[in-house]
């Protein structure tokens, strides 16, 4: 089978679609970099899926845990300690029980149990309580004088939240979020570990790199391809984050560089 064949035949098999049945006898670099390459679609999808409902509703949590309302702020700190205080890999465990038992007393929770909505679900609130905790810390460092001119100039309620504390709390968090949006990517190779099925039983990419370890007793091919794929996905996402990074921080001075003059180098 030629690498084209491969490509055609395996490119969308984590999804359901194409060849069955995988290779066993000569395995090429080829079934390696496109299998694990198809399993990393379930990768991205659960990353994807965790950051952009963890932007939301962390901010949200962050905001109630901000609150002068006891009623709203502690049921949002246990939320934050819970999820920041337990590994993400028991998370997984009892959030997957938690869903059978759902399943089993309301059939309508059928697809709870499944990867691609059970595991996302833990995955999403995981990041929310970690990034909830950026949010608070860069809401608490607001620059006071950015308050009092708000109210100076007579901005309260939502127009002083929407034009002032919003942006500039999105500012200051974004490195540290940009750093956990990573770690989320990095965290969905856990979900090989639970016990939630994936779609029609097809795996992750740590699936594929483990089957491709165990059939050809070479676990030093499988696992740097699959960092590899993490490695370029992580690129993507710096790439894209820092342009967000200096979107959001363009009204600021930005530090030109001064290159030296050749010509008043050599002449000096």
């Amino acid at each position: 089978m030629s690498c084209s064949d491969t490509i055609t035949n395996y490119a969308f098999r984590s999804l359901g679609f194409g060849e069955r049945r995988l290779p066993t006898a000569d395995i090429t670099l080829c079934d390696q970099f496109t299998l694990i390459g198809s399993g990393m679609i379930w990768n991205i999808y659960f990353g994807l899926l965790a950051i952009l409902l963890g932007f939301f509703s962390a901010q949200a949590i962050a905001l109630a845990k901000a609150s002068s309302n006891k009623a709203v702020r502690k049921p949002a700190e246990w939320f934050i300690f819970v999820f920041r205080g337990s590994p993400l890999f028991i998370q997984f465990f009892f959030g997957y029980f938690l869903f059978l038992s759902l399943k089993q007393t309301f059939p309508t929770f059928d697809n709870l149990t499944d990867a691609w909505l059970g595991a996302a679900i833990v995955l999403w609130l995981n990041t929310t309580a970690y990034s909830a905790e950026i949010f608070f810390g860069a809401l608490m460092a607001v620059p006071k004088g950015d308050l009092e001119s708000a109210d100076a100039y007579g901005f309260t309620g939502w127009p002083r939240f929407r034009r002032i504390v919003w942006p500039t709390m999105l500012r200051l968090a974004w490195p540290a979020y940009t750093n956990e949006a990573i770690f989320i990517f990095h965290s969905t190779t856990l979900v090989f570990f639970s016990g939630f099925p994936a779609l029609q039983q097809k795996g992750d990419a740590l699936y594929y790199a483990s089957y491709f370890a165990d059939k050809t007793f070479n676990p030093f091919i499988p696992y740097p391809i699959l960092a590899g794929y993490f490695v370029l996905v992580t690129l993507c996402i710096i790439t894209v984050f820092g342009l967000i990074g200096k979107r959001l921080n363009r009204h600021l001075p930005q530090a030109r560089v001064s290159r030296p003059r050749l010509m008043s180098q050599i002449f000096r």
